[in-house]
């Protein structure tokens, strides 16, 4: 593989963390994380808005340079990272903290602020020592799709002519795509088809724009690996769960009130499949760690080697593009959070026992070491959006609650500290597969990786407490649990909680799906992407897959004339990029629309069950076909 030349080379200096940049990036963070907790709390789904910053950055400037001068790609790259951090602050309190609510306790807006600044601060410190890995040397294998759109929209909007044509072309079809079916419901989203056997076999389609987009930009190996382990769940596992329990005249453990033959394909994998999916994504998810450990050390490493060399008359320059936090702000910084967590029992909420601090802090610093490796590398394949976050708060709240269970600490208040360290743990593994995305982009770009995770902490550090009372004001207005604010993955995780301290959680389940992904990585088959396939629905892998399927296709005709493959993937990532910042950046405004007006009920148009799902599948199926068709080259394949 060739070395990667950033687009900003090096040697090249521009300025980059300016006031303006970082302040922009502040109130639009603020803005597009609060709508973005409020459409987590309804549905249970964030959405990634680094791509919809990167165009309101690139929009934002161009409005006011008449006031402030001209803003050069790398402050843009500023904006968008310090924005970004929002997003995933609100997937780590939305996750969780309802839960405390549920339970009825009363956390302030202190409390949950400071939950969400330690989470954002631990999981860009942890990351920190993985990007030479996972985004310098893995820079081929790991698309990182959302940082490479990002980027493609940065340099688009840079360059200008035919290069930003397709981005923007691409972008106007996803937004108009995405305002069509998630503002004014022309025709359903998400398509899904009952199959005749066997029974409650059944497979789905999210059909939309952006994971088309994702879908090419991976590539057919990584999307076949994920739908793979769709179809084991809703074509394999389903109907045998259906099958053995169909006879069965008492619900089966763990659920209390529903017979299997009497619940749908999506309640059984609600019930069932996911705890098998969160199984596999845990052991997947240590086996990744097991993996990077040795480039963890190494990274590690040179980190120190660096800060030894600073003292000496001959130091290496190090290249802009390759400037990290210094190590001893990463040790500092991890340090001060497990600190505070042992030292602030009124402010975190954790209880006042010394040891019960301790051990939520030894809990923090293990889980988040471990998931911010996994987090960061799932972004890697399939981006923010599809990030199984809440995957990972499962696992780390089953080990914390197995400690606390062996310590008899299974009262409320036992409950409590097991959610604030999953709260924690959250945060900063959505934080790191935010600043993963971020980095990707930078590195593509040209940008000095140091200044971006110094944007990203003030991101987080800033916004934290705006996203808290976003939440608590809507905890307030609606009540958790409610009919206009569900909070469905916090329920899930006071479920959890509550089985292993109560000594009923489905274990057999658990190592179901830690079996199901030991035997992919036995098979030699990447298990990580396989666990993410069992764990997220069909619907949403479906899409992945189709995009895959037709970047393979697109090589496949261009073959044995790798120019002219290099040329159409190029034209098709560029598309891609397009598509998933379209509808990225349509998702975030139906979000704040909804955070102020509630959910757009659309312009009345009623299909029938089958007529509007054909109506959808015909659209779904232009779209592919316009993305064919764009990859084409004038005089080309």
């Amino acid at each position: 593989m060739s070395e990667h030349k950033p687009y900003i080379a090096p040697e090249v200096h521009l300025r980059d963390f300016t006031f303006r940049a970082v302040i922009a990036g502040i109130l639009f963070g603020i803005i597009f994380g609060s709508a973005n907790a409020y459409l987590g709390l309804r549905v249970g789904l964030t959405i990634s808005t680094a791509i919809p910053l990167a165009i309101v950055a690139v929009a934002a400037f161009r409005l006011l340079k008449p006031l402030f001068g001209e803003a050069n790609i790398l402050e843009q790259n500023i904006t968008q990272t310090t924005g970004s951090a929002s997003s995933s602050l609100a997937s780590g309190i939305i996750f969780t903290i309802p839960a405390l609510f549920l339970w009825g306790f009363d956390p302030s807006l202190l409390q949950i602020g400071v939950l969400a600044v330690l989470g954002g601060v631990l999981g860009v410190m942890f990351m920190i020592p993985l990007r030479r890995f996972l985004i310098v040397k893995e820079h081929g294998t790991l698309p990182y799709p959302e940082g490479t759109a990002a980027a493609q929209v940065l340099m688009a909007a840079d360059e200008g002519g035919a290069r930003a044509q397709n981005v923007f072309l691409g972008l106007g079809v996803g937004a108009v795509y995405k305002l069509f079916t998630g503002f004014l419901h022309l025709w359903p989203e998400t398509l899904s088809l009952k199959l005749p056997v066997p029974r409650k076999a059944e497979i789905g389609l999210e059909a939309g724009p952006a994971l088309l987009g994702v879908g090419y930009i991976l590539g057919y190996r990584i999307a076949a690996i994920m739908v793979a382990g769709g179809l084991l769940s809703w074509i394999g596992i389903i109907p045998l769960i259906e099958l053995f329990g169909h006879g069965l005249e008492q619900p089966l453990f763990p659920e209390s009130e529903m017979l299997i033959r009497d619940m749908s394909a999506q309640q059984i994998w609600t019930r069932y499949i996911r705890y098998i999916g969160a199984g596999a994504v845990a052991f997947a998810g240590i086996i990744t760690v097991i993996k990077a450990l040795p480039t963890m050390f190494d990274s590690l490493r040179i980190g120190l080697g660096e800060l030894r060399r600073k003292n000496g008359a001959t130091a290496t320059a190090v290249l802009r593009t390759d400037r990290d936090l210094p190590m001893v702000v990463v040790a500092i910084g991890a340090l001060a959070v497990v600190l505070a967590i042992v030292f602030t029992p009124h402010v975190l909420g954790i209880g006042s026992h010394i040891l019960v601090r301790i051990i939520g802090a030894l809990c923090i610093a293990v889980f988040s070491f471990m998931f911010v490796t996994v987090s960061s590398r799932i972004v890697g394949l399939v981006g923010v959006s599809s990030n199984p976050t809440s995957g990972m708060t499962i696992v780390t709240l089953l080990g914390t609650s197995l400690i606390f269970y062996a310590l008899g600490w299974t009262d409320d208040f036992g409950k409590a500290a097991a959610l604030t360290v999953g709260t924690v743990v959250c945060v900063a593994s959505s934080i790191a597969g935010d600043i993963s995305q971020d980095l990707k982009c930078g590195y593509i770009i040209g940008a000095t990786p140091r200044k971006q995770q110094l944007a990203e902490i003030i991101g987080a550090t800033t916004s934290a407490f705006f996203i808290a009372a976003a939440v608590w004001l809507l905890g307030r207005a609606f009540s958790f649990g409610s009919q206009e604010l569900p909070a469905p993955q916090a329920t899930l995780m006071k479920t959890v909680i509550e089985g292993v301290l109560q000594a009923d959680l489905p274990w057999g389940l658990v190592l179901t799906g830690a079996a199901l992904a030991g035997t992919s990585e036995l098979l030699g088959i990447p298990s990580l992407p396989f666990a993410v396939g069992i764990y997220l629905p069909l619907s949403t892998m479906t899409p992945v897959f189709i995009g895959g399927t037709i970047r393979y296709f697109i090589e496949k005709k261009a073959r044995p004339d790798e120019e002219m493959v290099r040329k159409r993937n190029e034209q098709g990532i560029l598309l891609g990029s397009g598509l998933i910042a379209g509808e990225g950046i349509i998702g975030v405004l139906i979000a704040a629309y909804a955070f102020f007006a509630g959910l757009p009920k659309g312009i009345g148009l009623h299909w029938g069950e089958v007529s509007g799902q054909l109506v959808s599948l015909a659209v779904f199926a232009l779209l592919a076909l316009f993305l064919v068709r764009k990859t084409r080259l004038k005089g080309g394949v």
